[in-house]
């Protein structure tokens, strides 16, 4: 597996993040004047002063004359330093808007990737307002990547989630299943978050079982993707398991095994939808189509 370079969204390279400049603000805000800012909402939109499509970056001066403090170093790319403002703190609202999906569709790689660094860090800063330790409020610094209580000087950082999601083989067919809120006909790959004191290969393990009832043998990593939906960070797996029949649990309302003619009659009589190509869900059913392909000497054809 991993002859398919990925292609899907907030992949990288991203922004240079530059840890070292968060500490300091007095050459943060020299270049808050030109700084791209990247406005997003409570909901994780992206705001603009239009309805365009198109990114309608905005520059550090036409918002705010001095550097707010709300505001949060992204990092910087060739063209300059990049912020996240909260939306909320705006004197008037901005009537345009766009969410991280469409963006990721919609933009070019590195500012759909700064889009999703910035809903996440921000969604953080808005659910983490008071100390886990003794209740006060929390106070940003760090250009909004601490929170530190004033009274019992405990430190709070942006919490990612880790989740498996991977694609399950029993050497001929792959798994796939669905959920029941997934829109009709929809299928995709199998996947859960990390639990305390589990390495990956252990959750890729229990997960499979506790949604599908199929014994993983092995598994290997593949390649990872940011998810800020909200804070999740998805880590991608091949597996083997043993060819039993699914027995699904609570959490799906389907799976089944798919052979590669499956998947391709199916998905052309549409009859099944596989996960946007935005996801590494995707990628990963792509990666083992590719792969089966191969064994059966056939060329690689994406499907659409």
């Amino acid at each position: 597996m991993g002859a398919t370079p990925p292609g899907y969204a907030f992949r990288g390279p991203g922004l240079d993040r530059s840890e070292l400049m968060r500490e300091r603000p007095d050459d943060l805000r020299v270049r808050w004047a030109r700084a791209r800012v990247l406005v997003v909402d409570l909901d994780g939109n992206a705001r603009f002063p239009g309805t365009a499509e198109a990114p309608e970056f905005l520059i550090g001066s036409q918002l705010m004359a001095e550097m707010p403090d709300a505001a949060s170093f992204l990092g910087l790319s060739d063209d300059g330093a990049w912020f996240a403002l909260p939306h909320e703190i705006l004197p008037e609202p901005m009537p345009g808007r766009l969410d991280l999906r469409s963006a990721a569709h919609l933009w070019p790689a590195l500012d759909a990737a700064a889009l999703a660094q910035a809903r996440a860090l921000l969604h953080w800063q808005q659910r983490n307002r008071f100390c886990g330790g003794c209740g006060q409020p929390l106070a940003l610094c760090k250009s909004g990547y601490c929170a530190r209580c004033g009274n019992c000087g405990l430190e709070h950082y942006p919490r990612t989630d880790p989740a498996i999601i991977v694609a399950v083989s029993d050497g001929e067919r792959l798994l796939l299943g669905r959920q029941a809120s997934w829109p009709a006909k929809r299928w995709s790959v199998l996947a859960g978050f990390v639990e305390p004191g589990e390495s990956l290969e252990q959750a890729v393990a229990r997960e499979v079982m506790e949604e599908a009832g199929v014994p993983v043998l092995e598994s290997a990593y593949a390649a990872s993707q940011p998810w800020p939906f909200p804070a999740a960070l998805m880590v991608g797996f091949h597996a083997q398991a043993l060819p039993l029949e699914p027995s699904v649990g609570d959490e799906l309302e389907q799976a089944r095994w798919f052979s590669l003619a499956d998947i391709e009659a199916a998905v052309a009589s549409g009859e099944l939808q596989l996960s946007p190509r935005m996801s590494i869900a995707r990628w990963l059913i792509d990666e083992w189509m590719s792969q089966a392909r191969e064994q059966v000497g056939d060329g690689f054809q994406p499907l659409g």
